[in-house]
């Protein structure tokens, strides 16, 4: 199937801060606007046909509890998919409400969200904001002036990397800074489109199932949930439900806005060895670990066991940029195809170079020629799971990784650039073993929107790995914010 090719995302970026006449306010309560506030909106990134923008707020008067911001597009501009808040728009009007731990600003507080839009034609910024109704002008209502930040223009100089942004920090009144991998992705302007994990949360306000299970005897089916909110996995519940026969993972849910959840593969182009050549689940019990002091399982993947969903919802697709990270581990790998995570065809069979982008582990050395025995974190382009634009992995100081726990990354700005990056789960940064361009035959990117998890894009099943969590983001994520989600991968200590 083919799919329209996109340009990469531009160097574009512009930013504005709003100021309007003033306004007097009466009857203020703890959950309206006072007398002052202060709005900088800045798109951060702009390609045909979309950009992305970040929005920051000041509360300039007495403490809120809680805000709605509203502004009004002049040239038919659209939110496709906002974080840190909810929104919603009629016509050019928009109202973005605080997420729930976001709502209360003190005096002087600030706290800022992003979204990806979409325009045609024009996309100027809007000139005016209103935080609960006050204009908001940079000023109080008694014309004491309160010092305004410079609003900084931000560009990508190179197509390799999109403009990022991170939340606007205040000594009062603002949230924590962002500390699970999905808040983390968004906070630096490329939301995950998918978000799956057998372990714990991958947002803060995440409260819903992670995984389902059916067990043999009956046939019954059971969803996995978390201890709390933004909290670690509750499988207590799947040793009492799998005691006395056996249980399969059916489904990974995705905790993303997108809902992109993963269930059993229907097959490809190779069958897999289920009903009618569908795949098989994983064995529910077949890898018991321990994170954060909890007992948990992943998804451990034996030949055969594939997951995938089709046309998923806001996956990046041709040549836009993609980020994608997961937690496996060096205990149970091979040298067959594949063990992926990440993006690849909606027809489940090989539709040729660059049509799909998964992280790749393993030992497969399919180029020749590689270092040491592995296992490696590769690109899986379609053709190749690729350690260079070469293909083959010869750097000498990278001839394999071996930890219980690892975090493998990949990321590809569908047109110049992939990198490669892994880091132990348990400890420590990350490790850049290639960062250069794509493969001859590569560029521009040719990305399809299936989701796959446990096999290759023609759903080659012969391979081993293990799932713990991993996300998938639309655009290019930036380094520091790569190294954030490390720290936060390492605190939830796995072992």
């Amino acid at each position: 199937m083919s799919t329209p090719l996109r340009r990469p995302w531009l160097a574009a970026a512009s930013a504005i801060v709003v100021a309007a006449a003033g306004v007097t306010v009466t009857a203020v309560t703890s959950a309206q606007a006072a007398a002052g506030c202060q709005v900088t909106y800045s798109v951060s990134s702009q390609w045909p046909g979309g950009f992305g923008a970040n929005v920051s707020i000041t509360n300039l008067g007495s403490p809120i509890t809680s805000w709605q911001l509203s502004w009004s597009f002049g040239a038919g501009q659209t939110i496709q998919q906002l974080w840190n808040g909810s929104y919603t728009q009629s016509g050019g009007n928009v109202t973005v409400t605080n997420a729930s731990y976001n709502g209360s600003l003190a005096t002087g507080g600030n706290t800022s969200f992003g979204f990806n839009g979409a325009w045609n034609g024009s996309n100027p910024n809007p000139t005016a904001f209103t935080l609960n109704g006050t204009l908001c002008t940079g000023v109080l209502s008694s014309g004491t002036p309160t010092p305004t930040p410079t609003a900084t223009a931000s560009a990508s100089a190179s197509p390799s990397m999109s403009a990022s942004a991170s939340p606007s920090a205040s000594s009062t009144g603002s949230p924590p800074p962002p500390s699970l991998p999905c808040d983390i992705y968004a906070a630096g302007g490329t939301p995950c489109i998918a978000a799956h994990s057998t372990t714990r949360a991958l947002y803060a306000s995440y409260n819903g199932p992670l995984y389902q299970i059916q067990r043999a005897s009956d046939h019954s089916y059971l969803n996995i949930g978390l201890v709390s909110a933004g909290g670690v996995v509750n499988a207590g519940p799947q040793s009492t439900f799998c005691s006395g026969t056996s249980c399969t993972i059916t489904k990974l849910y995705d905790q993303s806005p997108q809902h992109n959840d993963l269930p059993i593969s229907s097959g490809g182009f190779w069958h897999g060895p289920g009903p009618n050549g569908s795949d098989i689940g994983a064995n529910a019990m077949a890898l018991p670990i321990n994170v954060g002091g909890h007992s948990a399982y992943g998804v451990k993947v034996t030949p055969g066991v594939g997951y995938r969903v089709d046309n998923a919802k806001a996956a990046p697709t041709g040549a836009q940029p993609e980020g994608i990270y997961m937690v496996t581990s060096s205990n149970n790998v091979n040298q067959y195809c594949c063990f992926d995570y990440g993006s690849a065809e909606n027809d489940h069979s090989d539709d040729g170079n660059a049509t799909m982008n998964a992280i790749y582990w393993g030992t497969a050395c399919w180029f020749g020629g590689c270092v040491g025995s592995g296992p490696w974190v590769g690109a899986d382009l379609e053709n190749g799971m690729f350690f260079s634009t070469q293909g083959s992995q010869k750097n000498p100081n990278y001839q394999g990784v071996h930890f219980p726990f690892v975090s493998a990354w990949e990321k590809n700005n569908g047109t110049s650039n992939f990198t490669l990056k892994y880091g132990n789960a348990q400890s420590g940064g990350l490790t850049t073993p290639f960062s250069g361009p794509l493969p001859n035959g590569y560029s521009p990117m040719k990305v399809q929107s299936s989701l796959e998890l446990g096999t290759g894009g023609d759903n080659s099943v012969s391979d081993y790995g293990e799932f713990f969590e991993g996300a998938i983001t639309a655009g290019y994520p930036s380094d520091a914010t790569e190294n954030a989600i490390q720290t936060s991968i390492v605190s939830a200590a796995y072992q």
